[in-house]
């Protein structure tokens, strides 16, 4: 009891406690729960319909998109503006397929097994064109062609590593064409559900074949806006706001912009530079006159053309080679010339012209012993009886080789960006004559036989030494100095401005960027100069950016923020001025031509008077008295009659219009088609509605974050 006591004498004190631990162990939780949602956050690409798409995630789809390029391309990779246009691709994908996903949920739209494989059994779709199982004598896709690689596939998986990965790769390409497959084919049922929506009659067939087709021919009256002066026209911030308000619904924004300024300067060489480069010009082009080894004058120069010593056509060189080859002399030598177009000073030697094959047939026999003396011996045996007549496919399968014959064609060399001694001679005996030959290499011998040579051209071998006319360390460390005390001494926005000009930098300007984009001012690797521009408040200046290849500074300021929504009246300023400006001169122009009912009176009253021919109501009428399409005119002149003056001033892009229709018809030699018009009507309903994906997203609360990641 005297513990209780206790206890009720210090409870207020306890609870006091209590309900701080209470507190403390709620925070706690709740800042856990916080910082685990904040690190969800920073892991995710983007989001659409409420489903989240972390990096990891985007990233596997993005090397899943990258490995079918680069296989059905043949390429081994990708340069920075082609991943871009990758991850492009992907993320619209993504996204459209989640719209698509859901959209179809709500009607019961799938596509089941069974539909995939009839897809499959009929082989009609372009996108199976795109695979491996095409039979070459159809032309079409073989289904049968797919099980047996499926069935493959799996025996291929427990047999050599080798083999398992070969079949892995064209499985994981097959997976990716099926569900584009899937998803190309649910996307097709959404859209012909919903072209069962649109139906066309023969009344608008009709009104629209009249629209097209009726021509008008007109006498015009004009007064172009240009005949009033700016200055008589008064525009208050009222009649801003209340043209603001008229269009309000064209400045909707879906997505979130930003406004920059910024300075980018590309570092290039100095004329001390430039000097040093043409000292090591003309020291390569007098070595190569006096005849030096042409390999070592190359590589010496750092040149980024090797020298081969191969025959090549002129047209795998670099262009500008290509045009001096074409018109040199063999054994002329240039004297260093400059290359705009890829910065560079060059120096050309032609070595030699010869004729030689784009094409060989040829069939070969490698040989190889225990040592290169026993090779040589056997090498030398082989050719003995081939030479004597044996039969080459017989002594090849004696080596465990076909022998059959194959093709060499100069495509296989000529873009080599090097070739080794045993290469250049392989090459050799294969393009510079015909019949039997015994090729010695460092490990071993290869006997080969040249049936055929086709296609003969002109081959070069030339000394080539091209070189950047780049720019010094020393000149990089002075430019980079210059820019980073302006970059210092500009804190805001209006600073940069002001300080660009007493540094002799430029300052432009980026309106409503977007956080799609992949670099900033067409400049690459500018990914942290994005990330700065979208987490930065207006009137911030970013740190120094070293981007490009490593040749530009950079510098931003962001500007304004436009946010999701209406776009602010303050930033639309300019352009609706310039409006209500024009609804003053019209309404100006309309007074002056008030109680004109003729085409004279109209004149008397100032307007130019023309005559305009053919106008239709389905094509803009241009007026070249005002320099202006008009459609409003059109629509008047296909609403009035012919023979009548129409009272109503029209109401122009560029000026007031009267008018008075001469003569209607019908243009010659088109006859009404009911059902032609139709389903002309019905396939423009279709291609409408074939936007029904933009009405989608823009309801989808998409959230692209890729800006942070890539």
């Amino acid at each position: 009891m005297a513990a209780l006591g206790t206890i009720r004498k210090r409870g207020v004190t306890l609870i006091a406690i209590i309900g701080l631990g209470l507190f403390a162990f709620i925070a706690e939780e709740a800042f856990r729960s916080c910082e685990a949602t904040s690190n969800e956050q920073r892991q995710q690409v983007g989001k659409v319909l409420g489903e989240k798409i972390s990096v990891q995630d985007f990233q596997a789809l993005v090397d899943e998109y990258q490995e079918v390029i680069k296989m059905t391309q043949g390429r081994d990779n990708l340069s920075e503006e082609e991943l871009n246009q990758v991850k492009d691709q992907v993320w619209n994908s993504y996204v459209n397929s989640v719209i698509m996903k859901k959209e179809a949920e709500k009607l019961g739209l799938t596509v089941t097994d069974t539909e995939l494989q009839n897809i499959l059994k009929e082989g009609t779709s372009p996108i199976l064109m795109q695979t491996p199982f095409v039979n070459q004598q159809t032309g079409r896709f073989d289904a049968t062609q797919l099980t047996k690689f499926l069935a493959d596939y799996k025996q291929a998986m427990t047999s050599s590593p080798q083999v398992a990965e070969q079949y892995q790769k064209v499985y994981n390409y097959w997976k990716f064409i099926e569900k584009t497959l899937r998803q190309q084919t649910l996307a097709q049922k959404y859209q012909q559900l919903l072209s069962h929506c649109l139906l066309s009659n023969p009344v608008s067939a009709k009104m629209t074949f009249n629209g097209q087709n009726e021509e008008s021919d007109i006498q015009l009256a004009s007064l172009a806006y240009t005949t009033v002066n700016d200055s008589k026209v008064t525009v208050s911030d009222a009649d801003i706001k209340a043209k603001y308000e008229e269009q309000k619904e064209m400045y909707r924004q879906y997505i979130e912009s930003r406004d920059i300024k910024y300075v980018d300067f590309q570092v290039k060489a100095s004329p001390a530079d430039r000097k040093a480069l043409m000292a090591s010009m003309v020291e390569a082009q007098k070595s190569l006159q006096e005849g030096a080894d042409p390999a070592q004058t190359v590589r010496k120069a750092q040149s980024s053309v090797a020298f081969t010593g191969v025959p090549v056509s002129s047209k795998v060189m670099p262009r500008d080679i290509a045009a001096k080859i074409d018109s040199m002399a063999v054994g002329q030598t240039t004297a260093p010339f400059e290359t705009a177009y890829d910065n560079t000073l060059n120096v050309v030697k032609l070595i030699s012209s010869v004729q030689l094959p784009d094409s060989v047939e040829y069939r070969q026999i490698q040989v190889g012993a225990e040592t290169i003396e026993k090779t040589r011996q056997r090498a030398d045996s082989i050719y003995k009886a081939l030479a004597a007549g044996a039969d080459f496919e017989a002594i090849a399968k004696k080596y465990g080789q076909e022998g059959k014959s194959q093709w060499f064609t100069s495509a296989m060399y000529e873009s080599a960006p090097s070739i080794d001694a045993d290469t250049k001679k392989y090459i050799e005996a294969l393009t510079q004559s015909e019949g039997l030959k015994n090729v010695e290499f460092t490990q071993g011998n290869v006997v080969l036989q040249v049936l055929v040579r086709k296609a003969m051209s002109t081959k070069h071998v030339a000394a080539i030494v091209k070189h950047t006319i780049d720019f010094s360390k020393a000149t990089y460390s002075a430019a980079y100095n210059k820019f980073s005390q302006f970059v210092s001494e500009s804190q805001n926005a209006t600073d940069l401005v002001n300080n660009a000009k007493k540094y002799g930098f430029t300052v432009l300007d980026r309106n409503d960027m977007v956080n799609s984009e992949h670099n900033v001012a067409g400049v690459r690797s500018t990914h942290e100069a994005m990330k700065w521009i979208f987490d930065a408040k207006p009137g911030k200046v970013s740190p120094l950016y070293e981007c490009g290849d490593n040749d530009h500074l950079l510098v931003v300021a962001l500007t304004n923020i436009h946010k999701e929504g209406y776009r602010d009246m303050e930033s639309l300023k300019d352009m609706l001025k310039q409006e209500v400006i024009r609804d003053k001169k019209y309404d100006m122009l309309k007074e002056k031509l008030a109680g004109a009912n003729s085409i004279d009176a109209a004149k008397a009253k100032g307007a130019q008077v023309s005559t305009v021919n053919q106008v239709t109501f389905a094509a803009p009428a241009f007026i070249q008295a005002t320099g202006a399409s008009e459609p409003a005119l059109s629509g008047a002149v296909a609403a009035t009659k012919q023979g009548q003056f129409c009272p109503r001033v029209i109401k122009g892009n560029m000026g007031a219009y009267m008018f008075k229709v001469v003569k209607k018809a019908q243009r010659g030699g088109v006859k009404f088609d009911a059902k032609t018009v139709e389903t002309q009507l019905q396939q423009q309903a279709l291609q409408a509605a074939s936007r029904f994906m933009n009405e989608l997203y823009l309801k989808a609360d998409v959230q692209d974050n890729r800006y942070i990641f890539f």
